[in-house]
């Protein structure tokens, strides 16, 4: 067995994960909590908490600390995606983003002179969302139908995006859109966007299964120009920025779908041993048991596979595979254990006064949005059959 030992520890976390962990939870606890059922109704995250977000340092979390962010590895950024989504999917997702999407592409692929004009906002106080899809490219990433023109020193971008999260409050976007449609995914290019830059427009606002606190909307650009020097990476290159940004991002999603399950599991836990039935507690019955050692044996899977890609990354290991894995898995264990838990709490777990509901609601995006469940499928299965 020649991939024996693993190449990292998975579960030992350093002195320091362990003290950032046990902050993030901390503060989660204390401050997240307290506004996730207002924020699920009302569809509106709490902006104070955006501001505290950036406070605590968990929106520069990668970002190098002479650009005023943190300095430290992606490991960090799926524990911190992580103990917030044990609270809140809508601000694990929102702290996802920014981390493993937005400012990683800015740190591969941006000049010298964007890094400079940009990171240190991204550390600071500007969110920053990233507009990849669209009506006919979900998918198929690159049947997008966005238009680049360059006249003179500026791009004008005519379109529309769909499915864009953290659009209402996000500053900054990290948009594609094609320079030539008869090239193909070789036209592709992606730009840095102000959403102050004229002809830029954030549009509907969707009304969600889950996730609700979380803005999800269009992006319109009627004549929307952008200066020639806010191309990210090369022209025509933009399918790369794409692809190598959204493996890392995989990781993310797995690391929110093993966040939201574990604080889904855990509540079911707390109200088996408080809940009597027949003169006893239902944790102590054998049926409820192996419920829990099942769910929990999936959900600690979900976890190495998750760590895992994660540490790979930061050893700049070849990981795309097992970002696949760990997404694909993470988000199917998240639909099973916290549909388990609604069952757990019985009737109270269909209703909104217990948390079980809105993290079964929760976990459905993950099969989704990064990439479906089946297009992981896909890419596991061509690289492993490309190892043989």
């Amino acid at each position: 067995m020649s991939d024996w030992p693993p190449q990292s520890p998975l579960t030992r976390l350093s002195e320091e994960e362990q003290m950032f962990r046990e902050s993030v939870r901390e503060f989660a606890q204390a401050k997240i909590r307290p506004h996730v059922h207002s924020m699920d109704e009302a569809c509106k995250f709490e902006p104070d908490l955006l501001r505290q977000f950036f406070d605590m340092h968990l929106m520069g979390i990668e970002i190098p600390e002479n650009y005023g962010g943190a300095g430290c590895g992606f490991f960090m950024s799926i524990l911190a995606v992580e103990e917030i989504s044990r609270v809140d999917a809508s601000a694990g997702v929102i702290v996802d983003v920014q981390n493993t999407l937005v400012n990683n592409a800015l740190m591969r692929w941006g000049s010298e002179a964007q890094k400079n004009c940009y990171l240190p906002r991204m550390a600071s106080g500007t969110l920053g969302a990233y507009a990849l899809s669209e009506a006919a490219s979900g998918s198929d990433a690159f049947a997008l139908k966005t238009r680049a023109e360059l006249k003179g020193n500026r791009y004008v971008l005519n379109g529309q995006k769909l499915w864009i999260t953290n659009a209402v409050e996000a500053d900054l976007f990290i948009l594609f859109a094609t320079v030539d449609p008869a090239l193909g995914y070789k036209g592709i290019t992606a730009f840095i966007i102000e959403k102050s830059f004229p002809g830029f427009q954030v549009g509907k606002k969707e009304d969600k299964l889950g996730i609700r606190a979380s803005s999800t909307c269009e992006l319109i650009l009627e004549n929307c120009e952008v200066p020639r020097e806010n191309v990210l990476g090369e022209v025509g290159k933009g399918y790369k920025v794409s692809i190598e940004t959204l493996n890392e991002g995989r990781i993310g999603i797995g690391a929110q779908m093993v966040g939201l399950a574990s604080g889904a599991l855990e509540s079911g836990i707390q109200y088996v041993k408080e809940r009597e039935q027949f003169g006893q507690p239902i944790a102590r019955f054998q049926a409820v048991q192996f419920q829990i050692a099942e769910l929990a044996t999936q959900l600690e899977a979900a976890r190495l596979l998750t760590y895992n890609a994660a540490r790979l990354k930061d050893a700049r290991l070849p990981f795309v595979k097992e970002a696949a894995m760990a997404k694909y898995f993470s988000s199917e264990v998240a639909e099973k254990v916290t549909s388990q838990v609604v069952e757990l709490f019985g009737g109270y777990g269909y209703t909104k006064d217990y948390p079980a509901e809105k993290y079964f609601r929760d976990s459905k995006i993950g099969k989704i949005y990064e990439g479906t469940s089946f297009m992981q499928l896909q890419t596991i299965a061509k690289l492993v059959l490309g190892e043989r």
